[in-house]
C-alpha cells in the first residue's frame, strides 16, 4: 500500500508536541514520518521541483512563436536639408512659345514673357527638414517550415525530462533515507544487545566474585570474568559512539536539530520471499529514470534533426504597419496604414545547415547507444542488489537456528557455572557468541533493507518498498 507522504508530513507538524518530551527532548519517529519531513526539507528535492519550474517556464517561452508580435516604434530626424521637387519651367515654355509662332509668326511680346518665366525654377516642397513619428508594427509568422512544431515538442520533452530528473533525485534520496534510518535503528538494537551482554557478563562477574570468595573458582577465573566484563563495556561504548554517527547522518537529512534524541519506531523487515532478478531488469528499459531521460533526449535530437531539415524552407509572414503619430510627411507621401505578407528564404548559408542537420543525427545515434549501455549497465546492478538480498536471506535463515543454539548454550554455561561444573571462560565465550550471532542477525536485516531500497530505485518503482515493508517479518531476537 502506497501511502500519502504530503498528508502525513502535516500530521507529523501537528504531532510533534506530542512525541517530543520535555525532559529527555526525544522524538518517536517512523520511516513514513521521516519520508514526509525528506518532502518537506531535502535541499536536492526542492532543487529538483525548481528545475522542473523552470523547464515548464522554457516550454511557454516557446510556445511565444506561435503569436504575433507587436511593437511600437518612435522616430525623431533632423535632414540638412527638406526634401523638394525642383523643375525648370523652361520645359513648358518652350513648347508655348512654338504653339505662339505658329498662330503669330512675328511674334515677340508673348514671347518675351514666356522667356522670362522659363529662366525660373518651380519648387515643390515633399518632406520637411524635421520628421517626427511613432508607429506600430505587426509581424506574425505564419509558416516557418515545421519549426515552431518541433520547438514546442522540444519544450514538452525538456519538462518531461525535468520531472524524470525530480523522480531520479526522490528516488535516490528515499534509498538514501532508508539507508540512514535503519542505520539508526541496527545501532540502536545493536547497543541494546551491547547492553544485554555488558549486564550478563557483569551479573556474571558479580557470581565469579562470591564464588571467590567462597573458594569454588580461583583469581585467573575470576580476573577472566573481569577482562570479559570490562571488554564489552568498552565496546557497548563503541556501538554508542556509531550511534551518535548514524543519528547525525539522519538528522542532517531530513533537517532535525542536532539536540533531538531520535528514536525509531519502525523496525527491520526481511521478505522471505521476492521476485526474480529477471522480474526487475525487464523493468529497467521501461521504469528507470535514467533510460528514460536518455530516450527523451533522444527524442529533443530527433527533432533538433526535422528543424534542421526544415531550414531549407522559407519562412512566410503577415506583416502590418500603423502610425499614430507623423509630422514633416504627408499622407499622400506615405500612407499612414499597411499590410502584406513576406517572406525570407536563404538559398545558401555556407553548409551550416548540412553541419546542423549531421550534428543532430550524430547526438542522436550517440544517444541510442548511451541508453542501450545504461540498460547493461544497470541491469549488472540489479544482480548485485538482488544477490545482497538473497545473501541477507540465506543468513537470516541460518542465524535463526544459530540463535536459538546460542541462547540456550549460554542457559546452559551459566546454569553449570552456579553449580561449579563450567568455568568462567565458557560462560564468557557462549555470552560473546550469543552477541555477535544477534549483531550479524540484525546486520543482516540491515543489508537487506538496504539492498532492497536500492534496487526499487533502480527499477523506478521506490513506492513499493512500503508494500515490501508491510508484508516483510520484522526483527526479533
Amino acid at each position: 500500500m502506497i501511502y500519502n507522504l504530503t498528508h502525513f508530513g502535516i500530521a507529523l507538524l501537528s504531532l510533534l508536541p506530542i512525541f517530543v518530551s520535555a525532559q529527555t527532548d526525544t522524538v518517536e519517529l517512523s520511516l513514513e514520518q521521516s519520508l514526509s519531513l525528506l518532502h518537506r526539507e531535502n535541499k536536492s528535492l526542492k532543487i529538483a521541483g525548481k528545475e522542473v519550474e523552470m523547464a515548464k517556464n522554457e516550454h511557454q517561452k516557446l510556445n511565444a512563436f506561435w503569436y504575433p508580435n507587436v511593437s511600437a516604434a518612435g522616430t525623431f530626424v533632423h535632414m540638412s536639408n527638406p526634401v523638394e521637387v525642383r523643375q525648370s519651367l523652361s520645359q513648358f515654355t518652350g513648347p508655348a512659345k512654338d504653339f505662339v509662332h505658329t498662330i503669330i509668326p512675328d511674334d515677340r511680346f508673348i514671347s518675351s514673357i514666356l522667356d522670362k518665366i522659363g529662366q525660373n525654377t518651380l519648387t515643390l516642397p515633399l518632406i520637411s527638414q524635421n520628421i517626427t513619428s511613432i508607429d506600430a508594427n505587426l509581424t506574425w509568422p505564419v509558416f516557418a517550415g515545421g519549426k515552431r512544431i518541433y520547438a514546442g515538442k522540444i519544450g514538452r520533452t525538456m519538462v518531461a525530462i525535468a520531472e524524470a530528473n525530480q523522480g531520479q533525485v526522490n528516488a535516490s534520496q528515499q534509498a538514501l533515507l532508508i539507508e540512514s534510518y535503519f542505520g539508526l535503528r541496527l545501532g540502536q538494537r545493536v547497543v541494546e544487545v551491547k547492553e544485554e551482554t555488558y549486564r550478563s557478563l557483569k551479573t556474571h562477574y558479580d557470581q565469579a566474585l562470591k564464588l571467590e570468595q567462597e573458594g569454588m573458582i580461583n583469581r585467573a577465573e575470576r580476573l577472566f570474568a573481569q577482562v570479559s566484563m570490562e571488554e564489552a563495556k568498552r565496546e557497548l561504548e563503541s556501538a554508542r559512539k556509531d550511534l551518535e554517527v548514524a543519528a547525525q547522518a539522519l538528522k542532517s537529512l531530513i533537517n532535525v536539530d542536532d539536540n533531538t534524541d531520535i528514536r525509531t519506531t519502525t523496525s527491520l523487515f526481511i521478505n522471505e520471499s521476492f521476485p526474480s532478478a529477471t522480474y526487475f531488469k525487464e523493468m529497467i528499459p521501461f521504469s528507470n529514470y535514467t533510460v528514460n531521460q536518455l530516450r527523451l533526449q533522444e527524442n529533443i535530437a530527433e527533432d533538433n534533426l526535422k528543424i534542421g531539415r526544415a531550414g531549407y524552407l522559407p519562412n512566410i509572414a503577415l506583416i502590418g504597419k500603423q502610425t499614430l503619430y507623423s509630422d514633416g510627411v504627408d499622407k499622400y507621401l506615405m500612407p499612414r496604414t499597411m499590410i502584406g505578407v513576406g517572406f525570407t528564404w536563404n538559398i545558401f548559408d555556407g553548409l551550416e545547415r548540412e553541419k546542423t542537420i549531421r550534428q543532430a543525427r550524430l547526438t542522436r545515434q550517440s544517444l541510442a547507444i548511451g541508453k542501450d549501455k545504461a540498460v547493461t549497465d544497470l541491469q549488472v546492478g540489479v544482480d548485485k542488489f538482488h544477490t545482497q538480498m538473497q545473501n541477507a536471506l540465506d543468513n537470516v535463515k541460518a542465524l535463526n537456528t544459530t540463535l536459538e543454539m546460542s541462547n540456550e548454550l549460554v542457559r546452559i554455561r551459566m546454569k553449570s557455572f552456579q553449580e561449579g561444573m563450567a568455568t568462567s571462560s565458557d560462560v564468557v565465550d557462549a555470552e560473546v557468541m550469543l552477541s555477535k550471532v544477534k549483531t550479524a542477525f540484525l546486520l543482516a536485516y540491515y543489508q537487506y533493507d538496504v539492498a532492497l531500497a536500492n534496487l526499487l530505485s533502480v527499477c523506478g518503482i521506490p513506492e513499493a518498498f512500503e508494500q515490501y515493508r508491510r508484508d516483510g517479518k520484522t526483527e526479533i531476537l
